[in-house]
C-alpha cells in the first residue's frame, strides 16, 4: 500500500483527509502563548476570529518527530511512503521530513517539496492521489511524476490589504499604508523556485480581478483538471471573481472555491481570492 502524507497548507478538512486516505502532519500556529496545530486544534473559525481582533500569530514547521510517528507506523506495516509538503522555499518542513527519514531508516519513503502552497498543494496532492487510485506506479514513480506535474501548477492571488505582507517583514509598512490609502491591491504567484512574487496589481477590486484574468489567460489551461478558485476568510471576493472568470471563457465553479487555512492565511490576511489551475503541456 502506498500511503500519501501532506501537511496542513495544503488546507484539507478532515472529512477530505478521510475521503482520499491521507495523513496530515500539522505546522504549528502561536498566537502569544497559545499555540494551536492547524488543523488540528486551531479551526479556521477560531483563526479568523483571533485574527480579525488584531492579534498577529506565527507559524513553524513541524518537528522531526511528527514525521517520524507516521514514517514509523508505515515501516512497522510494510507500507510505501509519499510525502507531498509545502515549498521548501517557504517553510522547513521539508527538511523536518527529510531528517526523521534518515532517523526512520527505511528506503520506501519518498518526499516531494512541492514548491507550492495552499491550494496549488491541494491540487498536486490531488493528483498524488489519482495516480495512487490509479495503481499502475510505485511511490517512487509516482515521486518522479509529481515533481515534473508541480512544474504545471500555476496559482494566482489578488491581496486585499498589504498589511499581513508588512506584518511578516516581507515589504515595508510604509508601503503598506500607501497600498491602503489609494486601495492598491496586489497579484502574487508561486515562483519556479517555489517563492511568492509579485505578478501585477491593480486599483481596486475590478481593476485587479481584470488583471488576474490576463495573467491566467497567458496560460494554455489543461481542460482535464479543475480551475479551483480559492480565498480566505469570507468567499465574496471570490465569488464575483468566479462570475468573471466564466465571462472571460475559463470554466469554474463557486462551489470548487478552496479556503485556505492558517498556515498561508497568516500572511495574507482576509479578502483574497484567485485561481489555481495546469497548464497544458
Amino acid at each position: 500500500m502506498i500511503r500519501i502524507i501532506t501537511d496542513s497548507a495544503a488546507d484539507f478538512s478532515a472529512e477530505e483527509l478521510r475521503q482520499y486516505g491521507l495523513t496530515m502532519v500539522p505546522l504549528q500556529v502561536t498566537f502569544g502563548e497559545d499555540t494551536y496545530e492547524d488543523g488540528v486544534t486551531l479551526t479556521p473559525e477560531i483563526f479568523w476570529s483571533r485574527i480579525m481582533s488584531g492579534e498577529n500569530p506565527k507559524t513553524s514547521q513541524p518537528s522531526p518527530d511528527a514525521f517520524l510517528t507516521v514514517f514509523e507506523e508505515a515501516k512497522a506495516a510494510g507500507d510505501s511512503v509519499l510525502c507531498v509538503l509545502l515549498s521548501s522555499a517557504l517553510s522547513g518542513t521539508v527538511q523536518s521530513a527529510t531528517l526523521a527519514r534518515s532517523m526512520a531508516d527505511y528506503d520506501d519513503i519518498h518526499i516531494v517539496d512541492s514548491l507550492q502552497a495552499a491550494t496549488a498543494e491541494k491540487m498536486l496532492v490531488l493528483r498524488a492521489c489519482q495516480l495512487r487510485d490509479e495503481g499502475k506506479l510505485s511511490a517512487a514513480e509516482m515521486a518522479e511524476a509529481l515533481r515534473s506535474f508541480t512544474k504545471r501548477i500555476k496559482l494566482y492571488a489578488c491581496l486585499d490589504t498589504l498589511d499581513y505582507l508588512a506584518r511578516g517583514g516581507r515589504i515595508p509598512q510604509a508601503a503598506a499604508s500607501l497600498g491602503s490609502l489609494v486601495q492598491l491591491k496586489v497579484i502574487v504567484h508561486i515562483t519556479e523556485e517555489g517563492k511568492v512574487g509579485m505578478a501585477g496589481k491593480g486599483m481596486g477590486l475590478h481593476r485587479v480581478s481584470a488583471a488576474a484574468i490576463k495573467l491566467a489567460q497567458q496560460h494554455q489551461i489543461d481542460t482535464s483538471f479543475p480551475v479551483l478558485p480559492l480565498y480566505t476568510y469570507q468567499p465574496d471576493n471570490c465569488q464575483s471573481f468566479v462570475k468573471k472568470l466564466n465571462q472571460a471563457g475559463i470554466a469554474c465553479r463557486e462551489e470548487d472555491a478552496m479556503p485556505v487555512g492558517a498556515t498561508i492565511g497568516t500572511h495574507v490576511g482576509p479578502g483574497v481570492f484567485g485561481l489555481v489551475f495546469v497548464e497544458a503541456e
